[in-house]
């Protein structure tokens, strides 16, 4: 039960601080909107960011901090000495390698460019290779970020690797909006933002690794430390490669739709993502340094208990998080994006794929926690390859599904790969722990997803009766989410779906001088991480 609560409120410091990151996100999305709609520039802007995202992916955010931290937190177990030595290897190789692979990314940009966008007439290719320039250093920048992002993550400090990504955001909010007015063609200073952006992003972490990293030059890339790192990685690069690779067809398709296309798309991705970040991420993120210290067999039971509870807990948000999509996907898009260059048009778009879309959060989400527990058990190959098949089908359905549905096919084939990827890693990871996972949580799963959608029957009717009487997007979207709530959480008190929510409340036999150490106890490992 202890565990459970000390789950929840790591859960609740890494949702509440991903929450303040994305709604930063809406806001830079909302102000990137206004700047520059679904227009070619920005599409322009999007394919010249797709490969240092997809290495942010590959290289660092995914791959290397999510096979660090299992490591990491086995070295900190056996001596902290250990894991200074292999954690300063793994940086000193981080530094020499990631500026060569900035430079051989901004030197071949005229020869990927039109392959990745092939739907782009001469100019709007030109103006991509231009942009590559100035979004592809952000790899180097995030990739030491990530790097200290499992350090802090190994030694359960979530706040600062929390908050970092914050300031990737408001980067790109000064690009936007101070730096975009100075420079021409404008779209460049949403590149430049992005560097900024990193920056931030990188520094920010610096202050909070005192005590958990002290750095020294060290190269020995054959240390076996280094080697059980690749392998571990390597699976995952492989899998988030094909993932990525699925990004990437997205994109050429999509380019081929015309101009606006793939901003529409990333518009409709962004909504989607919002309560996958801000949730099943975090959740995710708290979860498997947990998972990692269970995966003994001798600690099956835990392991298994544990997973069940974030299973439990993804559903209890997805599964209303998708209903409103649903229902009020868009009032929302009008709301944040409508506006300066964002047309009627536009918003039509966006809103046709995110419902699409939102039919896969709960598969993505769920997807999310499992190949963590299959992280945490150190294999990294049966998660690539699901994914490989799951995107293979993927592509297959973009190719049917496109010509009949536009840019709606490319969404639906994203959320039908998404929950067959769900099904095939829950039937897999049962046969591999031995034990039923989902059918405990099956009957609340049920439970959830009937409150979600009785709760989305009520904001429906909610919103057919303020659109009838012209009542403007900021009221519909506030009251259809105030509506919504309190009749999700009324029919979730009634239906006891998370009596585990308790647990986030302290003891009540704790006095209250105790609370008020506890709370100062609480706040110093998770915001300074001196707790003794």
């Amino acid at each position: 039960m202890l565990q459970l609560r000390d789950l929840l409120q790591s859960v609740l410091l890494i949702g509440s601080l991903t929450a303040l990151s994305r709604v930063l996100g809406l806001v830079r999305d909302t102000i990137i909107a206004h700047h520059f709609g679904a227009s070619a520039d920005y599409d322009a802007f999007l394919i010249a960011f797709l490969i240092p995202h997809l290495l942010r992916m590959l290289l660092a955010e995914g791959a290397l901090s999510t096979a660090l931290i299992p490591l990491l937190s086995e070295y900190l177990v056996k001596g902290r000495e250990l894991a200074t030595r292999f954690t300063n290897n793994v940086l000193t190789q981080a530094l020499i390698v990631l500026p060569i692979i900035v430079v051989l990314g901004v030197g071949l940009s005229p020869y990927y460019v039109p392959f990745l966008a092939d739907g782009f007439n001469t100019a709007k290719q030109a103006l991509t290779v231009q942009l590559v320039t100035f979004t592809f250093p952000f790899i180097m920048l995030v990739g030491i970020s990530a790097i200290f992002m499992g350090v802090l993550n190994s030694h359960e400090k979530f706040f600062a690797p929390a908050f970092a990504p914050v300031l990737f955001n408001v980067g790109m909010i000064i690009g936007a909006v101070w730096i975009a007015p100075h420079v021409h063609p404008p779209i460049f200073g949403l590149a430049l933002g992005v560097l900024l952006g990193g920056l931030g992003q990188l520094l920010f972490q610096l202050p909070f690794l005192r005590g958990q990293l002290q750095y020294r030059f060290i190269w020995d890339p054959k240390d076996e430390s280094v080697r059980r790192l690749l392998t571990l990685m390597m699976p995952t690069v492989i899998g988030l490669a094909v993932v990525e690779l699925n990004v990437m067809v997205d994109s050429k398709l999509a380019s081929r739709l015309g101009d606006g296309s793939i901003a529409a798309l990333q518009y409709a991705v962004r909504l989607f993502q919002l309560p996958l970040g801000v949730f099943a991420v975090a959740l995710a993120t708290a979860l498997l340094p947990r998972l990692s210290r269970q995966a003994d067999p001798a600690n099956r039971q835990e392991f298994i208990a544990s997973l069940q509870q974030g299973l439990r807990l993804a559903a209890f948000i997805l599964l209303p998080a998708t209903a409103g999509l649903l229902v009020l996907g868009g009032p929302i898009i009008q709301l944040l994006f409508e506006h300066g260059r964002f047309s009627p048009e536009d918003t039509a778009r966006t809103l046709y794929a995110l419902r699409f879309l939102a039919l896969g959060l709960v598969g993505y989400g769920m997807t999310y926690l499992l190949t963590r527990a299959f992280y945490a058990l150190q294999d990294t190959r049966t998660p690539v390859a699901i994914s490989a098949v799951t995107v293979g089908l993927n592509i297959a359905l973009d190719l049917l599904l496109i010509g009949p549905m536009g840019i709606g096919g490319l969404a639906l084939a994203t959320s039908l790969a998404g929950l067959i990827q769900m099904v095939l890693l829950t039937l897999l990871l049962e046969g591999r722990l031995g034990a039923p996972i989902v059918r405990s949580v099956t009957p609340h799963v049920v439970k959830m997803a009937l409150a979600a959608l009785l709760m989305s029957m009520c904001v429906y009717v909610l919103d057919l009766v303020l659109a009838s009487v012209n009542v403007n997007e900021f009221v519909r979207v506030g009251l259809g989410v105030t509506v919504g709530l309190f009749s999700y959480g009324l029919l979730s008190l009634w239906g006891h779906l998370l009596p585990e929510m308790r647990l986030v409340r302290p003891r009540s036999e704790t006095p209250p001088f105790g609370r008020k150490s506890l709370a100062l106890a609480r706040f110093k490992q998770h915001f300074i991480g001196r707790a003794e």
